[in-house]
């Protein structure tokens, strides 16, 4: 039995010098990887003059070239269905995913050694065990086991740590809280969204899911894990503490979690990954405390290297010492803010998402929304569907007006559309929530 609140010890409390050499011999057997297996890293390095014996310091981080997901699809599309970029032959592959669909229209494919799989699951081991997960608990987890990389590498994670875990599958959300209920699971893991739609299915039913046995509840796939509003309504639903996580496909794994301290923000698993944060128009380095974009760089990926890779998360990065769990990682304040192309102009005011959700959450009787985006008359209008919990219709009229003015104030006085949506009419998600609906695309 580990009695550290460290999965591992002796990494997660090394000084920042320590740390730092270890990131450098780690960047170098990377980049060497990649010269030697990936004929599609091989060539830019190669162009860049850049081998492994170049890597003395982190400083030589910023000599290799970036990679984005756009020529990750190119060299997809250009040599289905994986391109040149694996590291081994793709019989060494146990694993297939996909992204979730949620840019473009063909997904990101990715290829799992039984390597990669070991590390993917000892990353989500690192921050479950950050946030209390320990062998005494019982995991469920209410995501559907398909080609999306999801939660698959926690399930792994949670047997390593010795905790009994349950898998729900394709099984409907109105059982899956019956499950909860009846296994006594002490941690359910969801997206956020579903993890407010559980909680919602339990009061449809009668059950008391709030004096459940569950007191933690992980969230990850959506920028709404950290938002103070989002958080708060599924703490109060389920009487649980809530934990935000965050990775992607790309990579296979989280790369940063949210300790039990709570900080406000997530650690980065900077054993694992060599995060920048960039500003998104010059590629050059912001200071702590500024937003900017993530760029990560991914010590354990061998089957598909990862190097020096634009996420297009927006985020702000604050010292270690913001937290006093004692960890060396240094943390993302607020998590993911949002993402470099979610951003909607609308009349030349810049629009997040993560931002009006702020605002939709700071009212409990919202049960659902959705973000209208589209031209009349040439001219962009974005609305705002709220879907209201039942028994909450009479306090619509002053919802709306406060909807209106809290609306207006956030976004240097544009003008928003509030409109009522019938109940039931909304779609509801058990994955990534896509709440903004663009039409001016469409047209």
């Amino acid at each position: 039995m580990n009695p550290s609140p460290f999965w591992n010890p002796k990494v997660e409390s090394l000084t920042r010098p320590e740390l730092d050499a270890l990131q450098v011999a780690k960047l170098r057997r990377a980049v060497r990887h990649a010269v030697e297996r990936s004929p599609f890293h091989r060539r830019k390095l190669e162009a860049a003059g850049v081998t492994g014996e170049c890597i003395r310091s982190l400083a030589d981080l910023r000599r290799i070239p970036f990679t984005t997901r756009e020529e990750w699809m190119s060299c997809q599309a250009s040599t289905p269905l994986f391109g040149d970029l694996l590291a081994h032959p793709r019989e060494k592959a146990i694993r297939y995913h996909l992204t979730s669909g949620t840019s473009g229209k063909n997904p990101l494919r990715v290829l799992d050694s039984r390597r990669d799989w070991q590390w993917i699951a000892e990353c989500w081991a690192v921050g479950f065990w950050g946030f209390g997960v320990r062998p005494a608990d019982t995991v469920f987890f209410a995501f559907s086991y398909g080609s999306f990389i999801g939660f698959w590498g926690a399930h792994y994670a949670c047997e390593k740590i010795g905790a009994l875990t349950l898998a729900s599958g394709n099984m409907p959300t109105d059982m899956r809280v019956r499950q909860i209920l009846e296994m006594g699971v002490t941690t359910v893991c969801a997206t956020p969204t579903y993890a407010l739609r559980l909680a919602q299915s339990a009061a449809e039913q009668g059950l008391d899911i709030k004096g459940s046995a569950v007191n933690k509840v992980i969230v990850s796939g959506e920028p709404a894990g950290s938002i103070p509003e989002t958080k708060r309504l599924i703490e109060e639903a389920w009487g649980a503490k809530v934990a935000d996580t965050a990775g992607m496909t790309e990579l296979g794994t989280i790369c940063m979690f949210e300790c039990s301290h709570q900080p406000g923000g997530m650690h980065i698993i900077e054993d694992h990954f060599l995060e920048e944060v960039l500003d998104p128009e010059t590629g050059m380095p912001v200071a702590y405390g500024e937003r900017g974009e993530r760029v990560v760089t991914s010590f354990g990926r061998e089957m598909i290297p990862v190097l020096r890779y634009r996420t297009r998360d927006l985020v702000e990065r604050v010292p270690a010492a913001r937290c006093g769990c004692g960890r060396v990682y240094d943390i993302y304040a607020g998590g993911i803010l949002g993402r470099v192309d979610d951003m909607l102009l609308i009349r030349g005011t810049n629009v997040y998402p993560r931002a009006i959700e702020s605002i939709v959450r700071s009212h409990p009787e919202i049960d659902e929304f959705q973000i209208v985006v589209a031209k009349a008359n040439d001219i962009d209008e974005i609305t705002l569907r709220v879907e209201l919990k039942p028994g909450t219709a009479d306090g619509w009229p002053a919802l709306e007006k406060q909807l209106h003015f809290d609306l207006k104030e956030a976004h240097e006085m544009l003008r928003f559309n509030v409109e009522r949506a019938a109940d039931g009419s909304l779609p509801r998600f058990e994955l990534k929530a896509r709440r903004v609906v663009d039409q001016r695309k469409k047209s």
